[in-house]
């Protein structure tokens, strides 16, 4: 089944169930960490409700790492970081 699966186009990358989002700065993060080959690479969004508008920044990167864990660990250091360093530019 695997051959076939491989021959006709069936997708190897799974989307897991996204974490519980974490608060940092009124931004909310949720680690969405992509199954691929064994690994998983770190996915996942940014949000921030103003004005009773919601912004969402959604990123993937090149990453990969074996842990679950591991990659929402990650995505959740680098979000907080581009949001250090960017703030509610992550939005334009």
């Amino acid at each position: 089944m695997g051959f076939l699966s491989r021959l006709f186009g069936k997708k190897t990358q799974q989307t897991q169930a996204a974490a519980e989002p974490v608060e940092y700065k009124g931004f909310f993060i949720y680690p969405e960490a992509i199954a691929e080959s064994g690994q998983y690479r770190i996915a996942g969004r940014i949000l921030l409700e103003k004005e009773g508008e919601t912004h969402e920044h959604r990123f993937i990167r090149s990453d990969v790492v074996i842990s679950r864990g591991d990659a929402d660990e990650l995505m959740v250091a680098k979000a907080k970081m581009m949001i250090d360093q960017m703030g509610e530019k992550i939005f334009h």
